[in-house]
C-alpha cells in the first residue's frame, strides 16, 4: 500500500513544470525555517560548526536559503527520474567536466565519481549515462516501499544505469564494474555505521571532526582508478544546472586511510564552498565524534 502510494504523489510530481516545484520548494524551506523541526536544528548545529567565521545573522541567512535548496531537490527528484533524457541533458551545463572525465575514462581502469549530496545529485544519471555505462552505490531508505520506485526512478534516466544495494554483493559488483571500465558512482559524506572493520575512521570536514567513510579510498587504492569528485547545482539561469567537478588529489588513494580520507574530504569541502546553500547541511554529518565528546546534535 505505500508503495502505491509513493508512486501516486511521485508520479504527480513528475508532471509539475520546474518554476512550480521551485515555487513550492522555497515555500517549504520558509515553513521549516519558521516552525520548531529537526532539520532546522540539525542545519542550525552543522553551520554554527563549519562556519565559525560568519555572523550569526549571515549563519541564519545561509540556513534559511539551504532549507529552501533541500527542499527544491526534493521535489525535483520525480521529474529527473521520469523526464525527458533529452530535455535534461540540454539543462545541464557539463562540457568541460566531461571532457575531463572521459580523458579520466581514457585510462582504462574505470572512474570513481565521489558524489556528495550537493544540489541535485539525481541529475548524475542523465548525465554520466551519456559517458558511459555505470554502477550507483545506494543505501536502502527507511520507508518501506520506497526503495524499489528510487531504484526504478533512478535506473530510468539511462539505459547504462543501475543501481546496487550497499552490501557484500554491491561492493563486488562494483569492483568488476571498475575491471571493465565503467563509471562508478558514490555518495561519500554519509557516515557510516560504525568504524569497526576499517568501515570509517575521523577525518576533518570543515575544521569538524567527521566519521567518514573509507569506501571511496579502498577502491582507488586496490583498483588504481581515478577519483573524480562532482556536484550538480542548480544556477536558476539557462541551460540551468552546472556541473561543478575536479579529479581528487592522489593521496585519495594512499594506503593509510587517514591521510586518504582528509584528502577526499578536503576535495569535498572544496566543491560545497562553492555553492554552500545546495548542501544538504540538515544531515547529522558528526553525530559520531572521537573519544567521549558526545553529539553536538543533543538538545540541552
Amino acid at each position: 500500500m505505500q508503495e502505491k502510494i509513493f508512486r501516486v504523489i511521485i508520479r504527480f510530481l513528475s508532471l509539475l513544470p520546474l518554476p512550480v516545484l521551485h515555487g513550492l520548494g522555497r515555500m517549504i524551506g520558509w515553513l521549516l525555517y519558521r516552525i520548531p523541526n529537526r532539520e532546522c536544528r540539525n542545519g542550525r548545529v552543522n553551520l554554527q560548526l563549519c562556519f565559525p567565521e560568519l555572523t550569526g545573522k549571515e549563519r541564519e541567512k545561509l540556513l534559511k536559503n539551504t532549507l529552501k535548496e533541500n527542499a527544491i531537490t526534493l521535489l525535483e527528484m520525480p521529474s529527473v527520474w521520469y523526464g525527458d533524457n533529452e530535455k535534461w541533458l540540454k539543462r545541464i551545463d557539463g562540457a568541460e567536466a566531461r571532457e575531463e572525465i572521459e580523458k579520466l575514462k581514457e585510462l582504462g581502469k574505470g572512474v570513481i565519481f565521489a558524489m556528495p549530496h550537493l544540489g541535485n545529485f539525481e541529475l548524475s544519471a542523465h548525465f554520466l549515462g551519456q559517458i558511459g555505462s555505470g554502477v550507483g552505490l545506494y543505501r536502502p531508505p527507511r520507508k518501506a516501499g520506497l526503495e524499489s520506485v528510487m531504484v526504478e526512478g533512478r535506473n530510468r534516466p539511462g539505459k547504462n544505469n543501475r543501481m546496487v544495494p550497499a552490501d557484500r554483493h554491491g561492493i563486488k559488483t562494483l569492483y568488476q564494474a571498475l575491471a571493465d571500465n565503467e563509471l562508478v558512482v558514490i555518495l561519500p559524506d554519509q557516515q557510516p555505521k560504525s568504524a569497526r572493520g576499517g568501515m570509517g575512521v575521523f577525518a576533518p570536514f570543515f575544521g569538524v571532526p567527521a566519521l567518514t567513510m573509507t569506501l571511496v579510498n579502498r577502491f582507488a587504492n586496490k583498483t588504481g582508478a581515478p577519483v573524480y569528485l562532482i556536484g550538480f547545482v542548480r544556477t536558476y539561469s539557462k541551460p540551468g544546472y552546472r556541473v561543478i567537478g575536479m579529479q581528487a588529489a592522489p593521496e585519495t588513494g594512499d594506503k593509510n586511510m587517514e591521510v586518504a580520507v582528509r584528502a577526499l574530504n578536503k576535495g569535498i569541502e572544496q566543491l560545497v564552498r562553492q555553492y554552500p546553500s545546495q548542501y544538504q547541511w540538515t544531515y547529522r554529518r558528526f553525530e559520531s565524534q572521537p573519544g567521549d565528546a558526545g553529539s553536538p546534535y543533543k538538545q540541552k
